[in-house]
C-alpha cells in the first residue's frame, strides 16, 4: 500500500476543522497518517515541554521514549534545527536513539502552530531502509502546516 497523500490531506482537513486543540489534532493526525501506509511503523508526535525538551506525544505503534532532549536524536536534530530530517540508515546518524531495535530509517518534521512557534516534532520510523524520500517530507510537512495552523 502506498500513501495517496492527496486524499490523506483532505481526510486530516475534514477531520480536524475547527479543532484547535493541539492534543487532539495530533491524535487524530497520527492515527490517519500510520495506517496510511505500511512503511509506517511507528508515527507519533513529541511536544516540546520545557525549553529544550521533548516528551512524547499521541503516537501509534509500539511504545516511544518518553523524553527527548533536543541535544540528542533525530527528533532532537529536527526540533534543534527547525528543518525535516531523513534519515535513510539510523544506524549511520550520529546519537541515535533506539527506541525499537527494529527501526531501520526515520522521517522527522517539524511541527509549528500559526504563529510559527514550534510545537513539536512528528516521527515516522520503518522497519525497512531507506523508505522515505523528500517527497514523503514535503507532502507530511503541508498536512503538518494545515491542520497545526490554527492550534493553540
Amino acid at each position: 500500500m502506498t500513501v495517496d497523500y492527496s486524499d490523506l490531506r483532505k481526510s486530516i482537513a475534514a477531520l480536524t476543522e475547527g479543532e484547535t486543540d493541539a492534543v487532539a489534532l495530533m491524535a487524530t493526525v497520527a492515527c490517519e497518517v500510520h495506517h496510511a501506509d505500511d512503511r509506517f511503523h511507528w508515527t507519533g508526535f513529541y511536544r516540546v515541554t520545557a525549553p529544550e525538551l521533548l516528551k512524547i506525544g499521541p503516537y501509534q505503534g509500539g511504545h516511544g521514549c518518553l523524553v527527548i532532549p533536543f541535544a540528542r536524536g533525530v527528533c532532537g536534530a529536527c526540533a534543534r534545527t527547525g528543518e525535516a530530517q531523513i534519515v535513510a540508515d539510523v544506524d549511520a546518524f550520529p546519537g541515535h536513539i533506539a527506541c525499537a531495535s527494529s527501526t531501520r530509517s526515520e522521517l522527522v518534521l517539524p511541527v509549528r502552530d500559526g504563529a510559527g512557534r514550534l510545537l513539536g516534532v512528528f516521527d515516522l520510523d520503518s522497519d525497512f531502509p531507506n523508505a522515505f524520500t523528500q517527497g514523503d517530507a514535503d507532502a507530511l510537512q503541508a498536512i503538518l502546516d494545515d491542520a497545526f495552523g490554527n492550534a493553540v
